[in-house]
């Protein structure tokens, strides 16, 4: 699913503005820049067909720092064949555990938390499987640019437990899969995870 052209160009102004708006010092710079996130948020609401401008607008000023892709964490955990899911209580779809990375936890430490925080089970991480670009993975649309990191987990304990983010859980067979939240997960990747279940010296996936 490509990202319409219009989102390419907001990403790349806001970005602009935002690295920008971070390192300049002169006063019109600032207002220059300003002005493009300002540009950039009315071309995503315009698109959009939002009546107003302000909620793309506070969407792009929280955004400070140096302009980086964002990193979404996800874990692939096996029982008996199947893979564990997770039912989002935003959407009412499914979903491997994971989210946002957070500052000054290591990847494969937030894989862990995820898994315990949503699902209940207590894993240890054996494997990176891939790093991939959402812009390629046929996902909706997104303002920002992520990348996506998969891991390998074993169950180590722990037991189902539903969580303020998740209404469910449970593991599913292949050919048994729900209905996935796709900005979050797709069937492609799930059956990747499976291939590398299967397979633990394949090599890790990217791009």
């Amino acid at each position: 699913m490509l990202n319409p052209q219009w989102l390419e160009w907001v990403r790349r102004l806001q970005s602009v503005a935002q690295t920008g708006l971070e390192y300049c010092t002169d006063l019109y710079d600032r207002e220059r820049y300003d002005e493009i996130r300002h540009i950039a948020a009315e071309i995503a609401a315009k698109s959009e067909g939002l009546p107003a401008v302000e909620p793309i607008l506070g969407l792009f000023k929280s955004e400070v720092g140096y302009a980086t892709p964002k990193v979404d964490i996800r874990t692939a955990v096996f029982d008996q064949g199947g893979i564990l899911l997770v039912q989002e209580r935003s959407d009412g779809l499914w979903t491997l555990p994971g989210g946002w990375a957070d500052v000054g936890e290591s990847p494969s430490l937030a894989a862990v938390r995820e898994v315990k925080e949503e699902s209940g089970y207590e894993i240890v991480v054996n494997k990176l499987a891939a790093v991939f670009d959402r812009d390629r993975q046929d996902h909706p649309p997104l303002a920002y640019h992520v990348y996506k990191l998969f891991f390998i987990g074993e169950l180590r304990g722990g037991k189902a437990k539903r969580s303020v983010e998740t209404s469910d859980v449970k593991f599913f067979k292949q050919d048994e899969l729900p209905p996935l939240s796709l900005t979050r997960v797709t069937a492609a990747q799930v059956k990747h995870m499976f291939e590398h279940f299967r397979n633990p010296s394949q090599p890790t996936s990217y791009d």
